[in-house]
């Protein structure tokens, strides 16, 4: 119920209550009355015009940003090898006048020259539906080792209405279409990538949150032993894609040895602020690169979100560059 209506509610929040909150309380907390209500407007006016600026000229950049993770463990072949993620498109925002912000994701994806392109997830609103208009954009993407997705909260059934067989037949809908943009659709299972004689496991985990009313379907030892006929050996460098991050600390550090998971889902907060989030709030990683010990976590910021809202925050896809120690 939230997510279907999250923008009405950002909207009224964000153009109505706030302003009205922050000229009620200069008038009553400033001993000056008529000072009180100057600043009041003005900072009701500030609040105004920063809410409009994030959902028109804030939402609109995206940067590409690089970053290396090096390991020990990565075979010498995979030396250099070129990663891109992207994640939390959500084109049923991307509508309208900002349908061609998805042609120039393609595009900036691409321009990358990537050996592997990954989505971690996110890739509906709500309705499987609003993914078949965009659909030929994503068939253009293109990587030498291919293009693989895992789903987010999102691309399940959980915010749609309807009986439970309504839902089950949507969320198998939306795999279809993502299976149809051309991404090899990960559900807790992994993928054996070849460079000359050496090779790493890509694995991609179906979403498990911290947050129990999230979908919990992720499953690590499923997601590492699946298909079974594909060999994987305890000892291979591993990538693991799961779409939230409260996943790597809960799940994905105690049970196996992924040296580097991919992740999305915060958006990072969509607004920042000297440093801070409100996505620091809910988790304790929520943007970049974090390390514990050799193995790491990055957070995607996201391409795109459900509320056409970004301040301080922009649109991302990140290349990571591989390296061996």
């Amino acid at each position: 119920m939230i997510a279907r209506f999250a923008i009405p509610f950002f909207i009224t929040v964000g153009f109505i209550v706030l302003p009205l909150l922050l000229f009620l309380l200069c008038r009553k907390l400033l001993p000056n009355k008529r000072y009180g209500t100057v600043i009041g407007i003005m900072l009701a006016a500030l609040e105004i015009a920063l809410v409009a600026y994030g959902m028109t000229g804030g939402f609109q950049p995206l940067e590409v940003h690089h970053i290396e993770y090096a390991s020990a463990d990565l075979p010498e072949a995979f030396d250099g090898y070129r990663i891109v993620q992207f994640s939390d498109v959500h084109v049923g925002t991307m509508t309208g006048s900002r349908q061609p912000m998805v042609q120039e994701l393609i595009d900036s994806i691409n321009a990358q020259t990537p050996d592997l392109i990954v989505f971690t997830g996110d890739m509906q609103n709500i309705q499987p539906e609003e993914m078949i208009p965009p659909m030929l954009y994503f068939r253009q993407l293109l990587a030498h080792d291919g293009v693989y997705a895992v789903l987010g909260n999102h691309d399940y059934a959980v915010y749609q209405t309807g009986t439970e067989e309504e839902k089950a037949s949507n969320c198998e809908l939306t795999k279809d279409i993502i299976r149809k943009m051309g991404f090899d659709l990960l559900l807790n299972e992994h993928r054996i990538i070849h460079r000359d004689s050496d090779s790493i496991v890509l694995a991609g985990m179906e979403n498990w949150s911290k947050a129990e009313r999230m979908p919990r379907k992720g499953d690590v030892q499923k997601t590492l032993n699946s298909p079974s006929s594909i060999i994987h050996h305890p000892s291979d460098f591993v990538i693991m894609l799961q779409h939230d991050p409260s996943c790597w600390r809960e799940k994905i550090l105690p049970e196996c040895n992924a040296q580097l998971t991919l992740s999305g889902h915060t958006h990072g907060g969509q607004f920042q602020l000297f440093g801070w989030s409100p996505a620091a709030l809910s988790y304790s990683e929520w943007e970049g690169m974090t390390y514990e010990g050799s193995r790491a976590l990055y957070v995607s910021t996201g391409a795109g979100s459900l509320i056409p809202f970004r301040l301080n925050q922009p649109r991302e896809i990140t290349v990571i560059t591989l390296k061996r120690k």
